[in-house]
């Protein structure tokens, strides 16, 4: 089976090669190509995950729906579908671009680095995640204002009737951290947030675009 292998890219997003995905990170991990999404319902929830704790990087924290990397060559769009199926499986029945230059630098305690160059999409589906746990330990749905409220104390508490996947408080990863502020400024109701237009993506992920 070949090697997965990310895409490296420079300040101003342009592609300058790929790498092993299983060899990028580390204590100088270079800027690379990957993406965010948060997968809604019909009412507006977000689907959390929590990532599984043999994870390299943040392990076992809580983050939005999934997160990835585009494979050299593959549209990012394609690629959140592709993870989403993997590590969710879900289809989504709307896919859309909400932060297209998005971008962050995080070390762990232990030195590990994660540096992304990383858009952020939308999904909207009506189906039931079925976590894949190489990937996911926990999921949940909350309503956006309680998520983003979380999101600002970096700690997502276990749910208030004690039931559910969340058995103690747990972070979140710092991506989301950031993430979630600029979002929220898009607008209380996420259905409704404006979708960006992809010419806004920085050069290395317009891989598939017209």
């Amino acid at each position: 089976m070949t090697e997965e292998r990310v895409v490296l890219v420079d300040a101003a997003g342009q592609a300058v090669g790929s790498a092993p995905k299983s060899a990028v990170h580390g204590p100088r991990t270079p800027l690379h190509l990957a993406f965010s999404c948060y997968v809604f319902d019909d009412d507006g929830r977000v689907l959390l995950s929590r990532r599984a704790h043999h994870k390299i990087t943040w392990p076992g924290v809580w983050t939005n729906s999934c997160c990835g990397h585009p494979l050299p060559g593959e549209p990012v769009a394609a690629a959140v579908a592709r993870r989403l199926a993997f590590e969710l499986g879900l289809e989504a029945r709307s896919l859309d671009l909400l932060l297209p230059t998005f971008s962050y630098r995080a070390t762990m305690e232990n030195g590990t680095v994660e540096h992304e160059l990383c858009p952020v999409y939308r999904a909207v589906t009506s189906g039931t995640p079925r976590p894949n746990p190489a990937e996911v330990a926990d999921v949940r749905w909350l309503p956006w204002a309680e998520f983003a409220a979380a999101v600002r104390t970096g700690v997502l508490a276990p749910p208030a009737d004690g039931t559910g996947p969340a058995p103690e408080a747990a972070p979140v990863s710092p991506w989301c951290r950031r993430q979630v502020p600029l979002l929220d400024r898009l607008g209380p109701d996420p259905l409704a947030w404006p979708v960006a237009d992809e010419s806004a993506l920085p050069p290395a992920a317009r891989a598939g675009l017209g």
